[in-house]
């Protein structure tokens, strides 16, 4: 038997952690135009109805992916897990003041972060204005990281999508678990099972993301369409 079916045996013990973009969504080039499936949602609801907690823990704000999922029953946690932070507040007001005049077509502005997305513009000029960007992020206190064709501007704040999947974890008395993700920030997703009782961790491959990723992945699939196949196993 293996690690799915394992997991899939005792529901009401076990946690379920989405990715939003590029796992439960396609990657789209305008992330506003991003959905979840039908199909997809379809399964979502029912694993909310079996399993003890489903969560989306996301780089989007929480109410944007609520949004974009359309299963509103789910846990969300946006902004790479920030959103539970204690400090969040205070940052929220920086970021304001860094984004004032900042000129960027294609900004998403997530209030507790911002991500500055290049994915339909010519990279040979655009990459050293963000590089510029970046430096002005650092300078500001904040941390300024490239993922898949955008650069992400976050707090200096020790959480990430690990940290919130810990707290879920506690909060709800849960030993089991699987994560999925695509990108780098889904690493500490992955490393947060570790030392679990179970753990499952799928990667969504694709040639921009993360081969770390999928080396840590104790399952690898093409596409958030094959993804679903996953889905439907639990």
């Amino acid at each position: 038997m293996d690690l799915i079916d394992r997991l899939a045996e005792d529901p009401a013990q076990a946690g379920l952690f989405f990715d939003v973009d590029g796992v439960l969504a396609p990657i789209v080039p305008r992330p506003e135009d991003a959905r979840v499936p039908e199909g997809t949602r379809a399964e979502l609801r029912r694993l909310h109805d079996r399993y003890a907690l489903v969560a989306c823990i996301t780089g989007r704000a929480s109410d944007d992916a609520r949004q974009i999922v359309g299963v509103p029953q789910l846990t969300y946690v946006g902004n790479h897990g920030h959103e539970l932070a204690p400090e969040a507040d205070v940052w929220q007001g920086r970021l304001r003041e860094l984004l004032s005049d900042l000129d960027w077509p294609r900004l998403e502005d997530k209030r507790l972060t911002a991500t500055l997305h290049y994915r339909d513009l010519d990279e040979t000029a655009v990459l050293p204005q963000l590089e510029a960007i970046a430096e002005r992020a650092r300078n500001a206190g904040f941390v300024a990281r490239f993922g898949r064709k955008a650069l992400e501007i976050i707090p200096p704040i020790d959480a990430n999508k690990g940290t919130a999947i810990r707290a879920l974890l506690a909060r709800h008395d849960l030993g089991r678990a699987l994560a999925s993700g695509d990108d780098t920030t889904d690493l500490d997703a992955f490393h947060a099972l570790d030392g679990l009782e179970l753990s499952v961790r799928v990667a969504v491959s694709s040639d921009e993301g993360p081969r770390e990723l999928q080396d840590a992945a104790d399952v690898v699939v093409a596409s958030p369409q094959e993804f679903v196949s996953v889905l439907q196993r639990l």
